[in-house]
């Protein structure tokens, strides 16, 4: 089912203000070692997110909805976070867009495998076309000699943001401010973690344009971006809302355009052109054939559960004390 006209909204606002917050995570990294910007990240996030809790007396998730809030956490700001930043630092940036716009294809394999939505092969073409314009768009900065362990890293990072669409869907529902408020401040315990591990240093930031970072990151980036994800994947599907994540790069690459001087690019042209037509078919175009149990070949004869995915705006499960 079509999403309606908020949803979209709330879509294309995850996508321009997390367009702009690989371009905030550069200026922080000017000054700030990567854990330890993440740690401030999502630690002053929570803070905010925790205090809105507060005034507007929320109650917290408990039992399955709280088990699902901590797995959020690990996954979607841990574990995805921690490994990207691992990784880039030996791979370049180029390549880490390349490897994490595989999300919506592991969302949809994910999804599918685990009984949430049923398979269309339209959803899968659009993601293997919108890949091919990131491919595009990124193949000249892609480098060479890049360990695999780096690589490993990202793609580990692919498959937890893919994961964690489908974990977000499956839990029961209850407040976003409470859900992100848990789920950050146990990514960014995650986060510290690794900062102390790293050996990082843990300094406070001086320079006003880390500050604005770190600003930017904490209140538009995170507290703004994932209370609108939890919207939209709340109406929408899990594999239609992963689509974010070959939108975003667009966004970034224009900003640093205009921010950090760098040039726009023909490639950039053409594979843009190629991403917004994959997402288009994959996320927005009218569905062109219903799927029939007998369409979905092999994943059917292994024995997996497809399930029909439910109406778009139906409500998820609720949990007592979940508000």
């Amino acid at each position: 089912m079509a999403p309606n006209r908020l949803t979209v909204l709330a879509f294309v606002g995850i996508v321009v203000f997390g367009g702009f917050n690989g371009l905030a995570i550069r200026f922080s990294n000017g000054e700030l070692a990567p854990f330890w910007g993440g740690t401030l990240r999502f630690g002053i996030a929570a803070a905010v997110l925790f205090g809105i809790v507060g005034l507007r007396h929320v109650l917290l998730p408990r039992g399955a909805a709280l088990m699902g809030s901590v797995l959020y956490g690990l996954l979607g700001f841990g574990a995805t976070f921690g490994l990207v930043y691992w990784g880039l630092l030996q791979a370049p940036a180029g390549l880490g867009q390349v490897i994490l716009a595989l999300v919506p294809l592991l969302t949809l394999l994910f999804a599918v495998v685990q009984g949430l939505e049923r398979y269309r092969w339209q959803s899968l073409a659009g993601a293997l076309l919108a890949l091919l314009g990131i491919v595009t768009i990124f193949a000249e900065r892609l480098g060479s000699g890049v360990p695999i362990a780096s690589m490993l890293a990202i793609v580990g990072a692919a498959a937890c943001m893919a994961e964690t669409n489908v974990v977000v869907k499956r839990f029961p529902k209850c407040h976003p401010a409470a859900n992100n408020a848990i789920a950050m401040g146990v990514g960014a315990a995650v986060l510290m973690t690794l900062s102390l591990i790293a050996g990082e240093a843990r300094a406070i930031p001086t320079a006003v344009v880390t500050w604005t970072a770190v600003g930017y990151l904490s209140l538009v980036g995170s507290v703004g971006v994932f209370s609108l994800f939890l919207y939209v994947i709340s109406r929408w599907t899990a594999s239609a809302t992963s689509y974010v994540m070959l939108l975003m790069p667009l966004v970034a690459v224009a900003a640093s355009a205009v921010l950090a001087h760098e040039s726009i690019t023909p490639a950039f042209l053409l594979g843009g052109a190629i991403v917004l037509g994959g997402v288009y078919v994959g996320a927005f175009a009218p569905a062109a054939v219903r799927a029939r149990p007998e369409a979905l070949g092999p994943l059917a004869a292994a024995g997996y559960r497809v399930a029909t995915a439910p109406p778009s705006g139906a409500p998820g499960p609720a949990t007592p004390g979940c508000a």
